[in-house]
């Protein structure tokens, strides 16, 4: 089972809380959507998942978070 959890981050912070969430582990996956509501991003983490294979991960919500103002992170947690 798993349960999802919200968050409202404006462009600059996007980046920062992506990485502290993937740092604190037991995420399926993270979901970004726009102000709107539009899901502009997806992506799953498995377990052992880190390092260089998260690179491409951190350059592409970079790139979003340069493009929007707010946006809300869905997080899928295992339980």
């Amino acid at each position: 089972m798993s349960k999802k959890e919200e968050f409202r981050v404006s462009g600059e912070e996007l980046l920062k809380k992506v990485k502290a969430l993937i740092k604190e582990g037991n995420i399926r996956s993270i979901t970004l959507s726009n102000k709107d509501g539009k899901q502009i991003m997806t992506f799953p983490l498995t377990v052992g998942v880190v390092g260089v294979v998260l690179l491409p991960v951190f350059a592409a919500v970079g790139a979003i978070a340069a493009l929007v103002s707010e946006c809300t992170i869905t997080v899928e947690r295992n339980d």
